[in-house]
Formats: C-alpha cells, structure tokens, sequence
C-alpha cells in the first residue's frame, strides 16, 4: 500500500507527464505551421486527490482543422 506522500508524487509525475505531453504537441504542431489555441491540460481532470490528468486539444476553426489534416494526411503518406 502506497502512503499519502508516495501517491501525491505520483500524482504530480502525471501532471507533469501531461504538461510536457502539451508542450511536446504544441511545439510539434508548431513546427508544420498548426497551432490549437485552446490545447492544454484538461482542468477538472488533474483536481482532487488523486490527478489522472487529460489532455484537452480544444476548439479550433475549420482551417486549423484542415491543416492539421494535411499534415496528418502527408505524415502517414510518408511513412507508407
């Protein structure tokens, strides 16, 4: 059984993985002219005691949405 102060640390490891899972996405958007303005970490889903944080990638117009889906689009023709 994990004590209070062992399952607190691990909650914070998770945040922090999902802070950087958000910065690591932002900046690879970023890098092929694509960024969501309302992505970040889901608030409600890091409250309490125990945070299993969710990444939100929010709102975006329709031209955001359709760049994203060409660089999408040309990634997986690239890997093919």
């Amino acid at each position: 059984m994990m004590t209070a102060t062992e399952r607190r640390k691990e909650a914070a490891g998770r945040v922090r993985a999902a802070e950087d899972a958000v910065e690591r996405l932002r900046a690879g958007l970023a890098g092929v002219g694509v960024k969501l303005p309302s992505l970040r970490i889901d608030p409600v889903s890091f409250a309490g005691d125990e945070p299993n944080p969710l990444v939100d990638l929010g709102r975006c117009s329709v031209e955001t949405a359709l760049r994203l889906s060409v660089q999408l689009e040309a990634a997986a023709a690239h890997d093919s």
